[in-house]
């Protein structure tokens, strides 16, 4: 698949740069044979804040795109996380975030789990639809304030 083939490019390059990157939307385009709205497509859709990247956008001069992957640790990535998670998060963002919490270690497979099944659109079925998402954001944020405790 295309977008796994830019994806993967983007983190090859994140590598060889330490972690930061600069790319121009239409060269790489170019260069993989695709329309720049791919490279857009899958920079917006896989290199997100929840998954601990930071995003820079410069117009002008050809158009220019930042990639940091941020580096973080223990208490400074939970906190990071529960000023990103906002006022109001979807069940796939927030499982995004508890993805990213477990692959740096900072949760187990059963605490996962278990995060998973209470910000859950099934535990909040109760709930009405226009608001789920704000009760959801803030029991997550509550979660993780009990984590940096």
């Amino acid at each position: 698949m295309l977008a796994d083939s830019i994806a993967k490019l983007i983190e090859e390059m994140l590598d060889e740069g330490g972690g930061s990157l600069e790319l121009k939307r239409n060269e790489m385009a170019t260069r993989l044979g695709c329309v720049p709205s791919q490279i857009s497509y899958v920079i917006t859709s896989r290199f997100t804040p929840e998954r601990g990247y930071i995003i820079e956008s410069r117009r002008g001069g050809g158009g220019c795109i930042r990639i940091v992957r941020k580096q973080m640790h223990g208490s400074e990535y939970l906190m990071h996380f529960f000023y990103a998670i906002g006022d109001d998060i979807e069940e796939k963002e927030a499982i995004a975030y508890l993805q990213n919490l477990l692959g740096n270690s900072l949760i187990n497979k059963r605490e996962y789990s278990m995060i998973c099944a209470s910000i859950s659109n099934a535990a909040l079925s109760e709930i009405p639809i226009q608001v789920r998402g704000r009760i959801r954001a803030d029991i997550f944020r509550h979660i993780i304030l009990s984590m940096m405790g």
